[in-house]
């Protein structure tokens, strides 16, 4: 900066304006936490990548296996948890950290820890739930990419999925489908409401609201069932087998559900650049 010829009190002026300017700190874009091969994949996002992932984490979390209606188990104790075991609540962590917007305390729970670090009651885990976080999780290390609506809850996919099936939206990776006119192939997600959504059927959707629900992927499929995982069920990742037509559609032709114990609504079927071809090993 030159300041010859200026008077006294404009070259003090000048200088305090300067020394008073805060230097700029580029902001770091909001996918700066990702890894670089999921932030800009390295790979298509393949149904072989998504179904892989599942498995993984299964295996990782002791391959629970719970074909049992829900809720008929004795509550668990805090010490029975997974999520909250040495090693998994930090897994737990991570799919909060990829899964979820920066900007959302979430990204800062584990599997039994709050946004500040503080240890919550294992009563309390409801509040904490992550099994939408489970599957933003695998489509994100999967490589979708932009094209998936990564949250904390499934009602935010599931409506997505809706609105691109009704073409009030483009771009993404998921479309929603009848259970009782597309059959679900490994890589796809199956959703049921829960709760006060129970009752929640295909053509409620898209809702104005989030509402409580859950999804699992599909991992196999059998003559007459499918294979599934899911995450925080029993407080942990667990697999399932969902019973289908015999065409493999989860629904008979009126849209009732043919799994009695969950209603499952619609199946969010992903847009995958290949075909149904090679899968993992099947699991039992």
């Amino acid at each position: 900066m030159r300041l010859r010829g200026l008077a006294p009190s404009l070259i003090a002026a000048t200088l305090a304006s300067c020394a008073a300017r805060p230097p700029v700190i580029p902001r770091p874009p909001p996918d700066a936490h990702l890894p670089t091969f999921a932030r800009a994949p390295y790979e298509a996002l393949s149904r072989q990548s998504v179904v892989a992932i599942a498995l993984r984490e299964w295996r990782l979390f002791g391959q629970n296996v719970d074909d049992d209606p829900p809720d008929t188990r004795p509550p668990p104790t805090a010490d029975q948890k997974p999520e909250r075991w040495p090693g998994l609540w930090q897994r737990v962590g991570e799919y909060w950290w990829l899964a979820v917007d920066p900007s959302d305390r979430a990204v800062g729970w584990t599997g039994k820890h709050d946004e500040h670090g503080v240890e919550f009651p294992a009563s309390e885990d409801g509040r904490f739930a992550w099994s939408a976080a489970f599957i933003s999780y695998i489509m994100r290390i999967a490589g979708a990419g932009p094209r998936f609506p990564y949250a904390a809850t499934h009602a935010r996919y599931i409506n997505v999925a809706k609105q691109m099936a009704l073409r009030q939206t483009s771009g993404w990776a998921i479309v929603a489908e009848r259970p009782e006119a597309y059959a679900p192939q490994p890589g796809d997600i199956i959703c049921a409401g829960r709760g006060l959504a129970v009752g929640m059927r295909f053509d409620n959707l898209p809702t104005a609201q989030d509402f409580p629900s859950h999804c699992d992927i599909v991992v196999q499929v059998y003559q007459g069932q499918l294979a599934v995982i899911g995450g925080n069920v029993d407080d942990t990742v667990t697999l399932k087998h969902v019973p289908t037509t015999p065409d493999g559609k989860l629904a008979g032709p009126d849209g009732t559900a043919i799994d009695t114990r969950y209603p499952w609504m619609v199946v969010l079927r992903v847009l995958y650049p290949s075909p149904v071809n090679v899968y993992p090993s099947p699991v039992s």
